[in-house]
């Protein structure tokens, strides 16, 4: 009778325990700040594509899904207007410093930039201007100066952003290796290979270093499926302060992420 009584009692109390909240002390995404860009929307054939946007808008909400504050999250769209929800701003670097610069002063514990587009040796499109490594680098220290930040840029040749950016308090995920082009930005997919690969492992990663290599595998898997060569291998730098302390940030326990779908082509 008493061991059918504990059994009951456990299972009535696992609800409960399963829901309770993590500990107070644990390190959290809620006081980060994060900037989420779509540099582009053509294809490499010059004609239009949503794969920018789409990674844009749905990265933005697997944030949300990591314990990011709606309110500290921002989006950028070349093309803002023509998309509604979540009523992104205009892609402007100027823009895009100052609105990091606002959060992160609000939202003291870290910060976070995505940045989808094409790339060059150069750097990454952000409108009609090429972004440098440098001049990303300048923004984030300027904004963002000794905490921990995250940088993941999805662009062609995006491995030239590793060595500007490396901080000991920072995370770099890059799409490319410096010499090497990345895939899946053409008129018809829904989101580049890198960011696909982004959004299908948020779900089952622990943390962002997790999810970088899973980001990694995942790329190289999808290249080998459809013949994409030679391999972007996508890029994975973390400073050595950051490293023990990325395991600690700990993403919540979610379902996984399902994609809106894309707006009609005008």
């Amino acid at each position: 009778m008493r061991r059918f009584a504990r059994l009951v009692l456990g299972l009535l109390l696992a609800p409960l325990l399963a829901a309770a909240p993590a500990r107070a002390d644990a390190p959290s995404f809620a006081n980060w700040a994060a900037v989420v860009v779509a540099g582009d929307w053509h294809a490499h054939s010059g004609g239009p594509t949503e794969a920018f946007d789409n990674a844009r808008r749905d990265v933005g909400a697997a944030l949300l899904d990591f314990g990011f504050s709606r309110e500290a999250v921002r989006q950028y769209s070349v093309r803002p207007r023509r998309y509604p929800a979540p009523r992104p701003r205009k892609t402007d670097l100027g823009a895009i410093h100052a609105d990091l610069r606002d959060l992160a002063t609000k939202n003291p514990g870290g910060c976070l930039v995505y940045l989808t587009s094409h790339g060059a040796p150069e750097g990454a499109l952000l409108g009609e201007d090429i972004l440098p490594p440098s001049l990303l680098a300048a923004a984030v220290d300027d904004a963002c100066p000794a905490r921990p930040s995250i940088i993941v840029v999805s662009a062609c040749f995006s491995g030239v952003f590793v060595k500007p950016l490396q901080r000991e308090d920072r995370m770099i995920l890059t799409a490319a290796r410096p010499d090497r082009a990345s895939f899946g930005c053409s008129e018809d997919d829904k989101y580049p290979y890198f960011d696909d690969c982004f959004l299908s492992s948020a779900s089952t990663a622990h943390d962002f270093a997790a999810l970088g290599r899973a980001v990694q595998a995942c790329v190289a898997r999808r290249e080998r499926d459809t013949g994409a060569e030679p391999a972007s291998e996508p890029q994975l730098w973390i400073g050595a302060g950051l490293r023990p302390l990325l395991p600690l940030y700990a993403f919540p326990p979610r379902a996984p992420v399902r994609p809106a779908a894309p707006p009609k082509r005008r």
